[in-house]
């Protein structure tokens, strides 16, 4: 049997994508924040900026250079209208990508909104040892995703393994 392990708390920034979102108004960015606080993580930043690939670009090329920040959610832009880019605006930043995030999102979802979870670009990857999961804008995804997925792989204790415990190696060459 494995040893009980101890918590680690991670630094973790939050990004709402949205055209109409203000503090005020931002429930899914608040749910995430609240989630991982909860989780016991650190918000190391949280910010909204519009439907704009160059400005979601900006904020999270900020974030994985710095060594403050160990792992970026996005919330918003994530589906197909004209404006929604955030994929377009962090795929390029990765290193690699995680795509079984997206596929189990996608398959979580289902039980609860059916077909319409196809319309989801969901996706996570790591760039420059920071993990980056981008997530749908509405608050019901953004504690599917949380709940059902990233928690648990941001948590050390997660066996029989988590994303948390390969932090320290994620930039070996």
């Amino acid at each position: 049997m494995a040893e009980p392990r101890s918590f680690i708390p991670l630094p973790i920034a939050v990004l709402t994508v949205s055209d109409t979102r203000s503090e005020d108004n931002d429930t899914s960015g608040k749910a995430l924040v609240e989630r991982l606080i909860d989780a016991g993580h650190r918000l190391a930043e949280k910010r909204i900026v519009p439907d704009d690939i160059y400005q979601v670009r900006a904020v999270v090329s900020r974030w994985i250079a710095d060594d403050g920040v160990g792992v970026v959610i996005t919330t918003g832009g994530t589906g197909v209208t004209g404006r929604d880019g955030t994929p377009e605006a962090v795929r390029p930043l990765l290193d690699k990508e995680l795509d079984g995030f997206g596929e189990v999102f996608r398959a979580v979802s289902f039980h609860d909104i059916k077909t319409s979870t196809i319309q989801s670009r969901a996706l996570a990857g790591v760039a420059n040892g920071t993990y980056i999961f981008c997530v749908p804008g509405s608050t019901g995804a953004c504690c599917t995703a949380w709940d059902h997925l990233i928690k648990d792989q941001l948590d050390y204790r997660t066996r029989p393994c988590n994303l948390a415990e390969l932090m320290p190696r994620l930039l070996e060459k």
